[in-house]
């Protein structure tokens, strides 16, 4: 294969588009309503070494990925500025390493505070990604900012809070 881009790197470059062409900064300036009821972008933004279930044309974290991420300071920017994209989704914001809610964080706003639903999985997607991406404290912050707020402004199910503890081993 030589030293053909994978579809990650490729895509996290700007080189790219994902399965239906859309450029990372189109998804980037994408509303909080698409975020919510669009089900086939987070595997992009947050890629994983393991085929989605709930989307087949996901690319696969590879090693080649992760050597490039390690590497390379500019694709782990770009993937902070998905990060901030889901946080901003979520009610939260970054400074720096840290993560916290915003003052507007609500259960009726910000549904991932309810037990269950997709937003679960994509929560643990992210944190194992940054994770893989060699982003490691950036996971630790976010992991440990879900499990807080998800059990003391939401009702976040101890299934998820276990996966979420789980996401970063």
């Amino acid at each position: 294969m030589g030293h053909a881009l994978s579809s990650v790197t490729a895509f996290y470059r700007g080189e790219t588009g994902d399965h239906q062409g859309r450029m990372i900064q189109d998804i980037w300036a994408l509303s909080p309503f698409w975020l919510e009821h669009t089900h086939d972008y987070v595997q992009w933004l947050f890629p994983l070494p393991e085929a989605s279930r709930f989307n087949t044309f996901a690319p696969l974290l590879s090693a080649a990925d992760r050597r490039a991420f390690a590497e390379d300071p500019t694709l782990r920017e770009r993937q902070r500025r998905s990060l901030d994209v889901m946080l901003a989704f979520f009610g939260l914001y970054r400074r720096e390493q840290h993560i916290d809610a915003r003052s507007e964080l609500n259960m009726r706003e910000h549904i991932w505070l309810k037990r269950g639903g997709h937003n679960h999985l994509r929560i643990s997607r992210i944190i194992r990604s940054l994770h893989l991406c060699h982003q490691p404290e950036l996971a630790a912050s976010f992991q440990q900012a879900v499990i807080r707020l998800g059990t003391t402004q939401g009702v976040v199910s101890e299934q998820s809070l276990a996966y979420w503890r789980q996401a970063n081993r």
